[in-house]
């Protein structure tokens, strides 16, 4: 008797389970899956980075040394923009391939672009794919969640502040 997942006829890689396993195992996407500190800590840097091109922005917009906290609150709302981009990026990324293991059935594609096909699901494989989505990917989710809505209070208090200066 053969397995359902060896009777899966979508190609290995297009694969629910094996995109979430490429996206877990990426350098890029697996900032999210790091502990705390480590994820706030990429965050962080791609936050001072981006101050390359945001200080350059905010010192044409004010003068440092003359409206030195417009200065600051500008460049750090523009490098903030690029924080809120790597964010949106993450979440995209995530949110596709919770979408294709929540789907009961999948849409591959054979040898190109024009020889598409669906495929529907067993049981098992469904059920397996939705533990995971439930205990590895929700959890992701949230946490990206949590980072944009920290980020919306930062904004809302950097333009609290924005009205004293």
């Amino acid at each position: 008797m053969e397995s359902s997942v060896s009777a899966c006829p979508v190609p290995t890689e297009q694969q629910p389970i094996n995109e979430y396993q490429q996206l877990k195992d990426s350098w890029f996407f697996n900032w999210v899956t790091l502990d705390m500190q480590a994820y706030l800590s990429k965050l962080g840097c791609t936050w001072l980075w981006s101050w390359l091109i945001a200080a350059p922005l905010a010192a044409a917009s004010f003068v440092p040394q003359k409206h030195l906290g417009q200065f600051l609150l500008y460049g750090a709302a523009i490098a903030s923009i690029f924080v809120g981009l790597t964010l949106l990026r993450l979440y995209l990324g995530w949110s596709y391939v919770r979408a294709r293991l929540q789907s009961e059935t999948i849409f591959y594609e054979e040898s190109g672009w024009y020889d598409g096909q669906t495929w529907t699901k067993t049981p098992e494989i469904r059920t397996r794919d939705r533990l995971l989505v439930n205990y590895q990917i929700e959890p992701i989710m949230l946490r990206l969640k949590q980072t944009f809505g920290l980020m919306m209070l930062c904004f809302l208090g950097g333009s609290l502040i924005w009205n004293f200066l």
